[in-house]
């Protein structure tokens, strides 16, 4: 079995512009083509989201549905990724980009954190496409790179698909009004963050209010290298960088260490 790739350390150091530098009142949409190019030039590393196309791309994109972040509706899912790039994400300039298209823009730059959305629909065992068209764009890919998901078997797929890349947990409170979806016993068990060795995972990025969770201390101290989402002021991320090696932030200027 080959050996998870470690984090590099390049994801511990400059602060992680959550679904990269986003500001529509300047034109930068989330996961838009313009708040990357904004976070590279600040050099701010970048989490961005993927979900699947009709014909099986890989888009740079939060949400399952086009109707928050579009003037489109619908599911994301229903159309293809040619369709997808021809629409205008509101209060931006671009259409969706596809991964290969981010993966060419920050080429190397900045380090990237992917995060894979679930297609299970209950964090469940139903995936698989969306990781292998992930790891389809990246292969070759020259630069600090990591995959994620809350789907512990999302990530445990991954290690088939990209053994090369290192693969994370995002890990939650899981909260019922927060995750009403997902089965309840299902949440029970996750909140326990169970699956670091089965799923193979070399770091985690856990939900900043629930970074006092004695769990999160003990991977820690075990050598495990933890992020967190979602950092909005100076404030929180004094309190997160008690517990967390490094934040992923939005809506102001993280300094960048030293």
């Amino acid at each position: 079995m080959t050996a998870t790739p470690p984090l590099p350390d390049a994801f511990l150091r400059a602060p992680i512009a959550h679904r990269a530098l986003h500001d529509v009142a300047r034109g930068r949409p989330e996961n838009s083509r313009e708040a990357i190019e904004a976070a590279v030039a600040a050099g701010y590393g970048i989490e961005i989201d993927l979900q699947l196309s009709a014909d099986r791309r890989a888009m740079v994109f939060h949400d399952y549905d086009l109707d928050r972040l579009t003037g489109e509706t619908g599911p994301l899912r229903a159309r293809d990724a040619a369709a997808l790039g021809a629409i205008t994400l509101k209060g931006g300039a671009s259409g969706i980009p596809t991964f290969a298209e981010v993966l060419e823009l920050v080429a190397g730059k900045v380090p990237l954190l992917v995060e894979i959305k679930d297609q299970d629909g209950t964090l469940g065992p139903a995936v698989g496409i969306l990781e292998e068209a992930a790891a389809r764009d990246a292969a070759g890919y020259d630069g600090p790179l990591a995959f994620m998901a809350f789907n512990p078997n999302s990530v445990r797929v991954l290690s088939g698909f990209a053994p090369g890349i290192p693969r994370g947990l995002v890990t939650s409170s899981y909260r019922a009004e927060d995750w009403g979806p997902i089965p309840a016993a299902r949440r029970d068990r996750l909140r326990g963050i169970p699956d670091i060795a089965a799923s193979r995972a070399a770091f985690i990025s856990h939900e900043a209010r629930d970074l006092d969770r004695p769990r999160v201390a003990e991977l820690r101290a075990k050598g495990l290298p933890i992020l967190c989402w979602t950092i909005r002021s100076p404030e929180q991320e004094a309190q997160a960088r008690q517990v967390a090696h490094n934040v992923t932030f939005e809506g102001y200027a993280a300094a960048h260490p030293g």
